[in-house]
């Protein structure tokens, strides 16, 4: 993996140095912080490709420390893996919810941890992008901004509600069943439930609107476009 640039951010120094061995052992450029404070800066001077983050961190917490590098208008857009000591499902949801790629817990395997990095990296850009800028009805979608416009209202989205929202509008009136919705958006080397995918397609809703997406019962969602 030469060249690629990982951003490890956890406050105990031994997690760090271990994450960081390994990974500099398997050809990864890495950049380490303790703090999701540090963080924030580091995104903004590293730029890099992949982080790497705590979820329990004192100062900023691993989600928050999410929700502001994806807010950060940087040149980047950082797949996220969270480092976690919990398995709950809201560990997982509040993770997967904040824009977040992937999660591992916590003792750390390297061989499960690259496994996962090289997964996630994988699914960069797999989609079909080639139509960069694409507008129907109110909606146009900006894949080179990772931005959304409702009429002449700018909309910056978290990487799943985006791609969420990218898949569902890529073919309106096509109802997509919810496996397809998991093997596209989060991929086949994650495992989400149901409730994953629904807490995106309200937050989707509340931000875009409550009738862009029909919910089809038993089968999955499709984008719906507003009669003129």
């Amino acid at each position: 993996m030469n060249g690629v640039k990982v951003l490890i951010v956890d406050d105990e120094p031994d997690i760090l140095e271990f994450v960081g061995y390994n990974l500099k052992n398997s050809g990864f450029l890495v950049k380490k912080a303790q703090s999701g404070k540090e963080a924030l800066e580091l995104n903004k001077i590293f730029l890099p490709d992949l982080i790497i983050l705590d979820v329990m961190m004192p100062d900023i917490d691993g989600i928050e420390t999410c929700y502001q590098i994806k807010s950060q208008n940087t040149t980047n857009d950082p797949k996220i893996i969270f480092l976690t000591a919990r398995a709950e499902d809201y560990s997982e949801i509040s993770g997967l919810e904040a824009g977040a790629d992937d999660y591992i817990t916590k003792p750390v395997r390297p061989r499960v941890l690259l496994s996962r990095i090289k997964a996630v990296l994988r699914r960069g850009g797999s989609e079909d992008k080639s139509k960069l800028i694409v507008t129907r009805g109110e909606f146009t979608i900006d894949w080179e901004k990772y931005t959304i416009k409702k009429k002449d209202k700018e909309i910056v989205l978290p990487r799943k509600e985006m791609e969420l929202f990218g898949l569902l509008f890529s073919e309106p009136g096509k109802v997509f069943g919810r496996d397809i919705i998991m093997s596209k958006v989060w991929g086949l080397d994650i495992i989400v439930g149901d409730r994953t995918i629904d807490v995106h397609i309200r937050k989707l809703r509340e931000k875009l609107g409550d009738d862009i997406f029909e919910t089809v019962k038993g089968v999955g969602y499709k984008f719906v476009l507003p009669e003129k």
